[in-house]
């Protein structure tokens, strides 16, 4: 992919100064941190070594009272208590988290997943009906709710009470639920904002946890899930959401549940997991049975009680991730045949809007994604189901989607997300129309700036300052993630040696700065394209991660080639 490279401004340089001799690092690694906005010694204390004394007060979320009373009358007066969740990654964490601790000391809970196809996202009409047909005091709901004004209005009706626990945005009316916990409600006070589902949930088990007086300490065997929560959907990795992140990774690597465990098996994956292996190897495999199946089956997987049974499962989701990768390859191809052909005949567009009636519904965001590697512009990909056109948005740097949807309201029945990612669901007669309108109010929007990817330059390093002394700092920046980006370094003027092609795709080379005695090994994936280039002893400018590669034994310092600009 061509990016525009955007080298981020250099800090104060007094900030620098100070920063870099009161924590005792170089002064690159300062400017990187103090642009991170730790600026002096308690700040790259808390941010250096993360917390869980630092957690924030669950109370100080709007309604948590209300919430923690009515879990707790539930349980006294022995209720049935329906645990309620979506049905991707952060959902059937969210369930798996919140039904596990309940079913720890109370049996009579359940839990309960909406089929993606016969009920659509969110709180449905058959879940609440199937709570009141089957006597369920209590729903609790995960990562869904915000929006159900009519759902629980009917559950009212029906003499089910619902705790709501989301993250969404709310719209400008609330569900009459007994209780509704969203940190982005307007009327919330609670210091962080960026929980996922799977983080409010928690927030919930910590306050009755707090409620009844009990050590928080056993909450935290739930907190591998709730890292494949946040890094699954695409949280911020910052403030506390890094605390629980940082210390979900030590559990996942560690000590994780049989059903991950299993996972980490099936994903062939080694020690030291970190989000990125989160987001590529296992969230996919939780993913894949809501997808296309039912998530039920995911859920079922993450509560496993012992690693034989959890195995099992897992063997049936591999299957299921299998297929899904199929069906994600194949439509994948389809629609960038048709963005080209299109393109072709009318011109180029400025967005991408999809529509064939019989593409799956559970592969269409990744889709979506994949034609943004290729044509980077806002996409949405359509399907038909249910005799309705569905689809799923997906955005580019800084273009606000969920704005440019709300636009042609007119022409949606539903639609929901947020600035990078969206759902939709139209008539399918529709479907020309809105292509065109929302091609309109894209293009009146969108800028150039949007229209090619950035990679953003922490700094500029000389070869010779790359050393295990500056890697040790870098690493204990991680976990790395949207909000705290692995910090991506440039080095100007310098030509390839020993330059090798790798399975006919990547490459493999050293490079060489004039006056630097270092000469780091690169790794480019996906470049063999620059053989030739980049044998002819040419001078470019490299930009790159630093990662540390462990072969037979022996650790070295790699770059990992992210761009190559020739002057």
């Amino acid at each position: 992919m061509d990016f525009r490279w955007k080298h981020k401004s250099k800090a104060d340089s007094e900030l620098v100064e100070y920063l870099s001799n009161e924590i005792n690092v170089n002064p690159t690694l300062a400017n990187v941190l103090v642009n991170r906005g730790i600026e002096d010694f308690q700040q790259a204390k808390e941010f250096f070594r993360p917390d869980l004394d630092k957690l924030h007060d669950p109370f100080l979320m709007k309604d948590m009272d209300n919430a923690v009373k009515r879990l707790h009358e539930a349980i006294e007066n022995k209720e049935k208590i329906l645990i309620y969740g979506d049905y991707d990654v952060d959902g059937t964490t969210s369930v798996a988290l919140f039904y596990g601790f309940i079913k720890s000391f109370y049996d009579n809970v359940a839990f309960y997943i909406p089929d993606r196809y016969k009920e659509g996202y969110g709180i449905s009409e058959k879940g609440v009906r199937y709570a009141a047909e089957n006597n369920f005091g209590l729903v609790v709901s995960l990562d869904c709710g915000i929006k159900a004004m009519d759902k629980i209005a009917l559950a009212n009706e029906l003499g089910v009470d619902f705790i709501i626990c989301d993250h969404h945005t709310p719209g400008e009316i609330l569900p009459q639920a007994i209780a509704v916990l969203d940190p982005k409600r307007s009327d919330c006070s609670y210091p962080f904002k960026e929980l996922s589902g799977c983080g409010v949930g928690f927030k919930l088990v910590q306050a009755y946890t707090k409620f009844l007086g009990k050590n928080q300490n056993h909450l935290y065997a739930f907190l591998d899930l709730l890292v494949i929560s946040i890094a699954s959907d695409i949280v911020p990795i910052s403030g506390e959401n890094r605390i629980l992140a940082y210390f979900g990774l030590e559990r996942l690597n560690n000590n994780p549940r049989p059903g991950i465990k299993a996972l980490i098996l099936k994903g062939k994956l080694e020690k030291d997991i970190n989000i990125t292996d989160i987001v590529f190897k296992i969230g996919p495999r939780i993913n894949a049975s809501g997808r296309l199946e039912h998530a039920k089956a995911s859920v079922e997987l993450l509560i496993a009680k012992d690693l034989d049974e959890a195995v099992r499962r897992a063997e049936l989701v591999e299957d299921v991730n299998a297929a899904r990768k199929n069906f994600d390859e194949n439509i994948t191809r389809e629609a960038l045949e048709m963005i080209e052909s299109r393109e072709l005949e009318e011109g180029a567009f400025k967005s991408t809007v999809l529509f064939k009636e019989d593409w799956h519904k559970g592969v269409i965001g990744i889709v979506a994604s994949r034609c943004i590697e290729k044509y980077y512009r806002p996409t949405i990909i359509l399907t038909e189901s249910n005799n309705k056109a569905t689809g799923s948005a997906r955005s580019v740097f800084d273009f606000n989607i969920y704005d440019a949807i709300e636009e042609c309201s007119d022409l949606l029945e539903q639609f929901g997300g947020h600035k990078y990612a969206a759902g939709l669901t139209l008539a399918v007669e529709n479907v020309p129309a809105f292509q065109e309108k929302f091609e309109a109010v894209v293009s009146e929007r969108i800028s150039e700036i949007h229209m090619k990817p950035i990679l953003e330059i922490d700094d500029e390093l000389i070869l010779d300052q790359i050393n295990y002394k500056f890697y040790n700092i870098l690493k204990q920046m991680t976990p790395f993630g949207p909000g705290n980006p692995e910090p991506v370094f440039c080095t100007n003027q310098v030509y390839a040696e020993n330059v090798r092609i790798l399975k006919d795709k990547h490459l493999r080379f050293e490079i060489v700065q004039d006056g630097q005695s270092t000469k780091p090994v690169c790794i480019g994936f996906g470049f063999a394209d620059y053989y030739e280039l980049l044998n002819s002893k040419m001078r470019f400018n490299i930009a790159f991660e630093l990662r540390e590669n462990t072969f037979r034994n022996t650790s070295s310092l790699q770059l990992y080639v992210k761009d190559i600009k020739f002057d």
